[in-house]
């Protein structure tokens, strides 16, 4: 690989991650584009967090209730999961104290990497909120510069695997528990949104799917990584979870950001193990399932639906967005197995249930 006349430590870690991705299956590890921690004094209790950029995997996964293994880049053996890096690489466009407090703090430390930032040419002072340069701004830093990091970079198998995605369509619900199949389903299809300043010229969200959440760095066909995900999860179980930390009360330029203190708060009772002891619903469109309440969240917030001015308006959302899942889908259909199939045959008839039911009812 030649890099050249980059302004960006991530072209080169994104080099090695590809290599990594095209060696490690042969060996049997799992290479994952996720970050990763566990609960403190207990690295068996093990979460993963699956996303492009922009989902949000470097802010949740830097935890201080949990040890950091990683923000971005590991693998899974037969021995549990490690970490790719001995560093971070987060977003600081409005970057604040308040809200992610250990990442703020390495932007002061000496020996942080700071890219594309504004900032004052005699004191070096930095301007979080502007992005006259781009909105791609960086910060890399070692990962002991966070206080609650692990020191070996090594964890047990994960109990908990979260997908997380950026819906700008504001259909998808805060938090949803998935079968074994509907996260194979969902792995494969990696939908988010590219938000302003992961890539070039992407001004406003635009869905998008990125199989195996990090597409253009995985050489082999993604069944290869499908089927080594689908195994380790047979073999050493986890509880899988759908997290959108995009849009709710409509889609972008109508509804607003979910808010990160109830991301959190739910993140918070899925690893701790109480939100899989609670009541759940059956979601209409996608199938999985949705929890009714959660302590601490506003209950409105778990049903999407509810939270659109016009309810209908979200019914046709939510069609169309099953829809592009369904259309994207159709190239894995020859090169997976028979659950994973019904699993989106499924989300499929349970769009077309609704909808026959939603047009049957006077307006």
């Amino acid at each position: 690989m030649l890099i050249g006349g980059t302004a960006y430590a991530g072209e080169n870690k994104k080099a090695v991650f590809t290599l990594l991705n095209y060696l490690l299956p042969e060996r049997g590890v799992m290479p994952m584009h996720c970050s990763a921690n566990h609960a403190p004094g207990n690295p068996v209790d093990t979460a993963i967090f699956f996303g492009l950029s922009g989902t949000g995997k470097t802010t949740l996964s830097s935890d201080p209730s949990r040890i950091l293994i990683g923000d971005d880049e590991h693998g899974w053996s037969d021995r549990g999961i490690f970490n790719f890096e001995g560093g971070c690489y987060a977003k600081t466009i409005n970057l604040s104290a308040s809200a992610e407090p250990e990442i703020f703090a390495t932007t002061s430390r000496f020996g942080t990497v700071i890219e594309n930032m504004v900032h004052q040419p005699e004191t070096k002072e930095l301007d979080f909120a502007d992005s006259q340069h781009t909105a791609n701004a960086r910060c890399a830093y070692p990962l002991d510069a966070i206080s609650n990091a692990s020191v070996t970079g090594l964890a047990g198998h994960p109990k908990n695997i979260i997908m997380l995605t950026c819906d700008a369509f504001g259909v998808l619900p805060p938090i949803a528990r998935l079968t074994p199949a509907q996260a194979m389903y969902h792995f494969l299809s990696g939908f988010t949104s590219k938000v302003a300043g992961t890539e070039r010229g992407v001004t406003e969200p635009e869905p998008t799917f990125s199989t195996c959440f990090g597409g253009p760095f995985m050489p082999r066909r993604s069944e290869v990584y499908g089927r080594l995900l689908q195994d380790k999860i047979a073999r050493h179980g986890a509880t899988c979870w759908l997290v959108n930390t995009g849009w709710t009360g409509g889609g972008y330029g109508t509804g607003k950001r979910m808010p990160i203190a109830s991301t959190r708060a739910l993140l918070s009772t899925a690893l701790d193990g109480t939100l899989v002891e609670g009541a759940f619903r059956k979601d209409g469109f996608f199938g999985f399932d949705v929890p009714l309440a959660v302590a601490g969240v506003d209950t409105g917030l778990l049903d999407p639906r509810s939270t659109w001015a016009d309810p209908l308006a979200y019914d046709r959302a939510a069609q169309k967005l099953v829809g592009m899942f369904a259309d994207n889908f159709g190239k894995y259909a020859p090169f997976i197995d028979d659950d994973v199939k019904a699993a989106a045959i499924s989300q499929e008839d349970d769009r077309q249930s609704v909808r026959r039911v939603r047009m049957s009812r006077p307006p």
